[in-house]
This record gives structure tokens, sequence and C-alpha cells, in this order.
């Protein structure tokens, strides 16, 4: 895996948000990141729920995935990426 729009994916679940190396994060994803955010189930629920509500001002273009099942068999995707 490598960075391209986003960020490797892989480890992302446990991860602190905006620290993958080589990736231009917003300074609003760089700061959740100095504040210690951490990508959590409850982190990543509310981030994938509305990535703008949650982080304002991050450059995720996304509007998010309203049904929370949907959500909830992304997070446990991702928790099988290391």
């Amino acid at each position: 895996a490598r960075n391209k729009v986003g960020p490797v994916l892989n480890g992302v679940y446990g991860r602190t948000a905006g620290t993958v190396e080589g990736f231009n994060y917003s300074e609003a994803m760089k700061t959740a990141g100095e504040k210690r955010l951490m990508w959590d189930e409850e982190s990543l629920n509310g981030y994938l729920d509305s990535p703008t509500t949650y982080l304002p001002k991050s450059k995720m273009a996304f509007a998010g995935i309203k049904v929370e099942k949907d959500r909830a068999d992304l997070i446990a995707y991702l928790k099988t990426l290391k």
C-alpha cells in the first residue's frame, strides 16, 4: 500500500490521526493527531458518519456513510488491515 489521494489505511485502526509519513495532511488532521486523536471504533464511527462535522476544516471530500451497519462493517474491515 502507498499514499495516494488519502494516506495508507494499513494499520489505521489504533493509529494516531495525521501520522502517516509522506502524506500531506490538513492542519486540522495534524492538530487532531497532536491532541492524540486515536483511530478506534468511536472516533472512526464519528468520522465516517460525517467527516466535516467530526473534524471541521479537514481536506476529506466525502459526505460520509449514514447507515450505521455500513460504518460498522467498514470499521471491522479496517481492523483487518495490518
